[in-house]
């Protein structure tokens, strides 16, 4: 027991004893502690901050890959697309004898393209449109004084879009204004 009354005797050293009055004390030690919780709701907002752009992101991420999942796949079919127009095309519709056959590559080919627009596969066919370098690729140009310059006279292979995204360019032949002739340049 005297011991702990020596303990309780002893007066803790205090700041002012050493000089420094206890309010100045006290009042650097707040302000310390105020700056170090502001740096850790900083810290701790920037967090929430960068966790919710992982989380935005990796949605996003997950949507295009549901969006765009079929891509290769609907590359893929395109060319079974562009041999029935091929053989549609190339086919004698006044030819008695293909005649079913024709009429099943008709039945065939309108499926194909019920199946691609089902899957949000849009059909590029710009015949007499713009040139749009976007969706369309030149493969050559051609003097033309029925069409506008600048605009698509023939298609060669036809684009597609997957859910508004370029899958393939058209392949397409660009009109350019006739160049004068000889006559009228004398």
């Amino acid at each position: 027991m005297a011991d702990e009354q020596n303990l309780d005797n002893q007066a803790p050293e205090t700041p002012a004893a050493e000089g420094v009055p206890a309010g100045e004390d006290l009042v650097a030690r707040v302000q310390a502690l105020e700056e170090q919780l502001a740096a850790a709701q900083d810290q701790a907002l920037r967090a929430a901050a960068e966790l919710q752009n992982v989380r935005r992101r990796a949605e996003q991420d997950v949507e295009k890959a549901h969006k765009f999942a079929l891509e290769r796949f609907a590359q893929d079919l395109l060319g079974v697309v562009d041999s029935l127009e091929r053989g549609i095309e190339l086919s004698d519709p006044s030819d008695e004898s293909i005649r079913p056959m024709r009429e099943g590559m008709e039945l065939t080919l309108k499926m194909f393209h019920d199946v691609l627009k089902r899957y949000q596969l849009e059909q590029l066919d710009p015949h007499g449109e713009p040139f749009n370098p976007e969706h369309h690729q030149a493969m050559a140009m051609e003097e033309s004084d029925s069409a506008e310059p600048g605009s698509v006279l023939k298609v060669f292979q036809k684009g597609y879009l997957l859910s508004g995204r370029l899958l393939r360019p058209a392949m397409v032949v660009v009109s350019k204004a006739p160049a004068p002739s000889n006559d009228e340049q004398a």
